[in-house]
């Protein structure tokens, strides 16, 4: 029943693959101000090599990956933008590794509820792990979010390729899913972490 569920939710994504540009510019600006979807995004730009004690920011007590000058100047100016063009953000799910928690703070979107499914205990991502978190992500992007709002999930690139399908994913790149009936979601946008600015600068 599980393998169905996951095969129906994929092959919906296969379905919109052609819808995946099907919203861009003002055009998707407008959707989201109606609220309705679904943002997975990758936590903005982090290094791989962990801080050590002198160079780890002070809230970063398990020394885990820690967003650089870029990630956070890029989360920063995309939660500028959101709150530009007034987007509303609902619910806000994340990874409980401390980069992702960062991009949302920097971002400034609202307060996280952290669940375990969605991380990776400050490290690489095991294989079999993220097989096993697709299923509980999935179930998240066909879920509709509160009445006029988006939900906002923030997770981990292994966990988006394994849940949606696409290839790969950027930094502090966001796919823009549609709750569909039946448990099914389709992917209606991708938006690079730098084209928010751009998009709030965009004419109606």
């Amino acid at each position: 029943m599980v393998k169905a569920l996951a095969a129906m939710f994929l092959m919906s994504l296969a379905c919109g693959g052609a819808a995946a540009q099907a919203l861009s510019g003002p055009n998707l600006v407008r959707q989201l101000q109606s609220g309705g979807y679904v943002l997975l995004m990758r936590h903005a730009s982090a290094p791989t090599q962990l801080p050590n004690s002198s160079t780890a920011d002070p809230e970063n007590k398990n020394l885990e990956r820690q967003l650089d000058d870029k990630g956070r100047a890029a989360a920063t100016a995309m939660g500028l933008a959101i709150r530009t063009m007034r987007i509303p953000v609902g619910a806000i799910l994340s990874s409980p590794t401390y980069r992702a928690r960062q991009t949302i703070g920097f971002a400034g979107l609202g307060e996280l509820k952290a669940f375990a499914p969605l991380g990776d205990q400050g490290q690489s991502m095991d294989k079999d792990a993220v097989a096993g978190k697709a299923g509980w992500l999935r179930e998240k992007l066909s879920e509709p979010p509160a009445a006029r709002t988006n939900t906002v999930i923030v997770t981990h690139a292994p966990n988006i390729v394994a849940a949606s399908g696409v290839a790969a994913v950027a930094e502090g790149e966001t796919l823009v899913f549609q709750p569909q009936a039946q448990g099914a979601a389709v992917l209606v946008a991708r938006v690079p972490i730098e084209q928010w600015p751009l998009l709030s600068q965009q004419k109606p």
